[in-house]
């Protein structure tokens, strides 16, 4: 037997499971992660990652932020080396400032910057969760949130309970053009979450990853912002906020960042010092640079581009859709959710989608912490343009209509 067959036949002997922790048995691969590489076969439309299109990436001016980074020596040599886990002052300092302007009190002590805003929620779950501690989202809610915060193993229960339930340890909430559903949370829902989490003690995790892509007139203020205005910062609150660069910039930096009270972040940076030292430093510098180069116009094209493909969902849903489905109508972000008649599986009928019609989504059972709702399933709109969109929604129309016959 040689050397290449023998290691195979002891790796093939290896009980790996038995030597996994409790969480490595319980990950499981994401049905979104999974159908990202339907992207790549031809003929498929996909409607299932909500991921930025390159096509509106500012490639230009992140080429010329690069290119100024290691003209200057020292500023080259400062971002390919270790760095502090806080992350880059300047880049805490403008992101400290950007919410001062909305009239939010802080400083960068108050600002962590994460490898993305994934990252930021696993960090949160892992310093406020211990096993069995109750954590309240919305039903559907954000999968990659239940990811992060399933690694402590905690119970999930329903945002709509927060006044009356169990007590939690925390709330998970997406204010902004929700991910999945694309709904927007009114000024008094906000405000009445604020009152319920104050009088339960319950530390609320804001994830404002979608904010800036609103598409008719801007939203409320965020829980942050509304919550430091009642008690003059961000300190005294209880409000953790999630945000990244990867939906308005390039989700390749892998950049976001966390605002939160000091002794949040204190604690938080020694969890990301053990996680990986810092998020990496040339990414920031770049990025610090480029958003002192970049202007208002970048964010308007975006809306404009990412509006019409909204637009162009929204119109074909109503003329392809056959009666007992219905859909949300999003005011921003990348998503419309759609609920199909009572007895439909949304994975059952993606499996026939990419047989016979060629279009992808993602089932909406993948959204729910627990007794998930079936006959669901989420459209992203965000990579297609609006000729692919009727196409691919009347494609999905002639399935449903046919299912609907059987």
């Amino acid at each position: 037997m040689n050397a290449l067959s023998s290691s195979e036949h002891i790796a093939d002997a290896i009980d790996w499971a038995a030597a996994f922790s409790s969480y490595g048995r319980r990950a499981t691969a994401s049905e979104i992660r999974e159908l990202l590489k339907l992207l790549d076969q031809p003929g498929i439309i996909s409607f299932a990652g909500g991921i930025p299109d390159p096509a509106l990436f500012p490639l230009e001016i992140l080429a010329e932020a690069h290119a100024r980074v290691f003209a200057d020596p020292a500023l080259a040599q400062a971002a390919l080396q270790y760095s502090v886990s806080e992350g880059y002052r300047p880049l805490r300092d403008r992101l400290a400032q950007t919410w001062r302007d909305q009239g939010v009190e802080l400083d960068a002590d108050n600002i962590l910057i994460t490898n993305g805003s994934q990252q930021a929620l696993d960090l949160i779950g892992r310093l406020f969760l211990d096993p069995g501690d109750v954590v309240l989202s919305a039903r559907p809610t954000y999968l990659g949130a239940l990811q992060a915060f399933n690694a402590a193993a905690p119970r999930h229960g329903d945002l709509a309970d927060l006044a009356t339930g169990p007590k939690a340890k925390l709330a998970y909430v997406m204010p902004d053009f929700a991910n999945p559903t694309g709904e927007t949370m009114g000024m008094n829902q906000r405000s009445a979450l604020l009152a319920d989490a104050e009088a339960r003690g319950v530390t609320v995790v804001e994830d404002g990853a979608y904010v800036s892509l609103s598409y008719d007139g801007e939203p409320p203020p965020s829980l942050l912002a509304l919550e430091a205005a009642a008690k003059g910062s961000v300190d005294p609150g209880r409000v953790i906020h999630c945000g990244t660069f990867s939906k308005t910039i390039v989700p390749g930096l892998r950049v976001g960042w966390i605002v939160a009270p000091r002794p949040v972040i204190r604690k938080l940076v020694l969890l990301k010092q053990a996680a990986d030292l810092h998020t990496s430093s040339l990414a920031q510098i770049v990025l610090a640079d480029v958003l002192d180069h970049l202007g208002p116009g970048h964010i308007q094209a975006l809306r404009a581009a990412y509006g019409e493909r909204r637009d162009a969902m929204l119109a074909a849903l109503d003329r392809h859709m056959p009666p007992g489905v219905s859909w949300s109508r999003p005011k921003g972000g990348m998503f419309v959710w759609v609920d199909l008649p009572e007895g439909q599986d949304g994975a059952a009928l993606l499996q026939r989608a990419i047989e016979t019609e060629r279009v992808a989504f993602v089932p909406g059972g993948a959204f729910f912490a627990t007794e998930p709702r079936r006959n669901s399933l989420r459209l992203a709109f965000s990579l297609s343009d609006p000729a692919t969109i009727e196409e691919g929604v009347a494609r999905l129309g002639r399935l449903l209509r046919s299912e609907a016959a059987r």
